[in-house]
């Protein structure tokens, strides 16, 4: 089946590695041209490497640190030289800084919100700019389950979660007549680098949450994105798409 990506030109922040490599790789599998942006620079440039290897599309790789308006210009201005067009964002970049309420400083509040939220919002800005001139695009931002329902030890993390959905529904109202679609993901417990890294018990905790009983793999997330952004999905627009095994209902 065609979706209608090929040739499209999808930026995917955070994508070195795990959940957002996924995405890139399964944009990729449809014959989209692909920009793997990262704080990285290296690790962009070894999976952009593998991703034009494997799917024989175009591929950029940039270093980029998404809660600097300086270098996310950068970013946008080398996408159009090279593309001359935007037709696809994933604000997917995001980082954890867990602590207690209680406990957590203003640098770990400060850092993540900047990142997650106030970084999406950037990227949004500068690259929604460019779609409007187009009157085409779509952008997904990847939120999180715990943007819905809050979680111990995370209240920055899940307030720039939330924060990613009330970003997804202002915006998809207001680019809307210019024909851009904007939607939201929340995943639910993937296992990833991220996820890795919690205790056996707590991992016990999430498994008992999760009515489908088992862990969501990246791909799970990386197809809703295809969804999302394919011609499937042209009607829909500023909607929140739980992937979660049935976490969250």
């Amino acid at each position: 089946m065609n979706l209608g990506l090929k040739d499209k030109v999808a930026i995917i922040t955070g994508s070195a590695r795990g959940l957002g490599e996924a995405i890139a790789s399964t944009l990729a599998s449809q014959e989209a041209n692909i920009v793997v942006t990262d704080i990285n620079g290296d690790a962009a440039k070894t999976t952009a490497a593998k991703i034009a290897e494997t799917h024989g599309v175009q591929v950029l790789a940039l270093e980029h640190d998404v809660s600097s308006e300086e270098s996310t210009t950068k970013v946008v201005e080398a996408v159009m030289e090279k593309f001359a067009r935007i037709d696809i964002l994933v604000n997917n970049a995001g980082i954890t800084r867990d602590t207690l309420l209680i406990r957590m400083d203003q640098t770990d509040w400060d850092q993540v919100i900047q990142t997650n939220l106030t970084g999406a919002f950037i990227c949004t800005k500068l690259v929604a700019k460019h779609m409007i001139k187009q009157r085409s695009g779509n952008i997904v931002n990847i939120s999180s389950v715990v943007g819905l329902m809050g979680n111990v030890g995370q209240a920055n993390y899940c307030a720039a979660k939330a924060g990613l959905i009330g970003l997804t529904k202002t915006t998809a109202k207001e680019l809307a007549k210019r024909g851009i679609c904007v939607n939201a993901i929340a995943p639910g417990f993937i296992e990833s680098d991220m996820t890795a890294v919690l205790s056996d018990e707590i991992k016990k905790i999430m498994l008992g949450q999760i009515p489908l009983g088992s862990y969501g793999q990246p791909d799970d997330v990386a197809n809703a994105v295809l969804f999302l952004t394919s011609d499937l999905a042209k009607y829909i627009t500023g909607q929140v798409l739980n992937v979660d095994g049935g976490m969250v209902m």
